[in-house]
């Protein structure tokens, strides 16, 4: 077989030669140790936690190294394209603060090794597919669907690995003759690799997350062209890395089994591989098993979730930094101050057994996140949300701007800041007693104190109150209520001598809380009436006092 006549025929609208493409994507120009990665997304439409899962850590890998961080589109399948996915895609990493250096963008593409979309390479896939043909490593294959049906059911009936190897490779060695004859007929063909593997021998290849791996071979002819010209994943990914000098792809542990076709297509035209670093599928507990994630379950996988309830990137990029690298949370408390761009990410603190998602410890994680942020820098994150969300709440939180300062700095600052904060949605509910129209009793009245005693408090409390007293006057007056209607003034007094009182100081103090806040648990109560003025609180106690009847 002259391969060389059979790569011209195949291909004869091919003019540049891989050496051309060679010249046109030059290796970069980085500092020593450099990392470059990519995130190659298909716009199927569906952007999930498990993608901003692994665009951070390339993200990380590629900065803190000075190297490159690039987006490409993996758009070779136009069957289940949906319109709109790439933007989709872009605006959701970038609101998590996933930026690219270079790819594709809202507005086109940047950089010098593009295109960035695969459909739009076509010409470059089918030179390399031409030459791997010249060297006789690649070949057309014209079996029909049919065929290979059939020969996957008799596989399956014999208890074979399924694929198009050794003697089920039916077209692998076809005559030069028998390949015009066929096209000339206008049979249709893809073109298969001609694999050089044999699974009865091994292969050693080094995983960024989970060390030295060793393989079979691969023995499949893999599709690498399909009959339209398009290639397939397992092909363009290879040329596509090669070209853009990806150094490290990170993806998911399901592609560990296609490793050896990988592998076997760098080793078929000569070039190094990129260091593969196969991560572990995102898990929950569902009671006391683990299982994996799941789209249709799991609301939480999809990233739309987490901005409908308004989870701050922040905290969502440090508590994926916690599961991504077991030893980020012992550093953070070291650093507890530090930009999370200052831990050292890596990807053999990566698990390699299954990652656990726990929405709880992200919600732990966030309330550290926004207890060290600002009022200022909260209530920006709140109204930006609330306009794409809640419109009529946003509008509610800018003219009352000052008043949701005061609310936000309350406990804010000091050693050991409030940190009940957690998310937007969460937020203006646990903040929403301040605003009338959105004031509801959620908790209930202490019941060691009578109806009567607690109107009598309220009585008190209203007859009283005086907004120009400071904490310890303000204090003292809730103290001598508490005294003279037989309630211990100390907690600790009650709890020695419960016979000789009704209750405590905090009991009456929560029959207050309750009239005014509708819960039984708030921030600082003093702090809370200031902000709210002497009209609201009056209001909220008259109320009370008429509720209870």
């Amino acid at each position: 077989m002259d391969y060389n006549k059979l790569a011209n025929l195949l291909f004869p609208q091919i003019k540049k030669t891989p050496e051309d493409y060679e010249a046109i994507y030059p290796p970069r120009d980085l500092p020593e140790g450099a990392k470059v990665t990519r995130l190659g997304p298909s716009p199927t439409g569906f952007i999930h936690l498990g993608n901003l899962y692994g665009a951070f850590a390339d993200e990380r890998l590629a900065h803190q190294s000075g190297g490159v961080f690039y987006l490409r589109i993996e758009d070779t399948d136009d069957k289940r394209e949906v319109q709109g996915a790439v933007p989709a895609v872009i605006n959701a990493l970038h609101h998590f603060g996933v930026n690219f250096d270079e790819g594709a963008t809202l507005t086109g593409e940047t950089g010098d090794y593009g295109p960035y979309y695969q459909s739009q390479r076509g010409e470059i896939y089918q030179c390399f597919a031409k030459k791997l043909v010249a060297m006789g490593l690649a070949y057309p294959c014209f079996m029909t669907e049919d065929e290979i049906q059939a020969i996957r059911d008799q596989q399956e009936k014999d208890k074979l690995n399924p694929g198009i190897y050794g003697e089920y490779a039916r077209h692998r060695d076809l005559s030069f003759e028998e390949v015009v004859e066929r096209i000339s007929q206008g049979q249709e063909y893809v073109v298969r690799f001609r694999s050089q593997g044999d699974p009865e021998r091994h292969f050693s290849v080094e995983d960024g997350i989970r060390g030295v791996l060793s393989m079979p071979e691969n023995d499949q002819d893999v599709v690498i062209l399909k009959k339209t010209g398009i290639p397939t994943y397992h092909f363009a990914h290879v040329v596509d890395d090669h070209l853009m000098r990806t150094t490290h792809v990170l993806r998911g542990e399901e592609w560990l089994s296609s490793l050896p076709i990988h592998v076997a297509l760098f080793e078929a035209l000569g070039w190094e591989p990129p260091v593969y670093c196969h991560t572990t599928v995102l898990m929950k507990m569902d009671g006391e098993t683990k299982r994996k994630l799941s789209k249709r379950k799991d609301p939480e996988l999809s990233l739309e979730y987490y901005k409908k309830e308004g989870y701050h990137p922040a905290g969502v990029r440090e508590y994926l930094m916690t599961i991504l690298n077991s030893n980020f949370e012992e550093w953070r408390i070291a650093n507890p101050e530090a930009p999370i761009e200052a831990f050292a990410f890596s990807t053999d603190k990566m698990s390699n057994s299954g990652t656990l998602f726990d929405l709880d410890k992200l919600n732990d994680v966030c309330k550290d996140v926004l207890a060290r942020m600002t009022a200022e820098e909260i209530l920006f994150y709140m109204l930006n949300w609330a306009r794409e969300y809640q419109p009529a709440l946003a509008e509610l939180m800018a003219a009352n701007d000052e008043k949701m300062l005061r609310i936000f700095s309350i406990d804010r600052g000091g050693e050991k800041p409030r940190k009940d904060l957690i998310y937007c949605r969460q937020i203006f509910h646990f903040i929403s007693y301040f605003f009338d129209d959105h004031f509801i009793i959620e908790g209930s009245y202490p019941e060691n104190v009578s109806w009567r005693d607690a109107k009598e408090i309220l009585n008190r409390y209203f007859q009283t109150y005086d907004p120009n007293d400071d904490q310890d006057q303000w204090f003292e007056k809730v103290r001598t209520i508490t005294a003279d209607l037989g309630y211990a003034v100390k907690p600790k007094d009650f709890k020695k001598n419960p016979d000789q009182y009704k209750g405590h100081v905090g009991h009456v103090s929560n029959v207050i809380r309750m009239a005014i806040t509708g819960r039984t648990m708030s921030p600082d109560l003093w702090e809370i009436q200031q902000i709210m003025g002497l009209e609201q609180v009056r209001g909220r106690i008259a109320q009370a006092f008429q509720d209870i009847g």
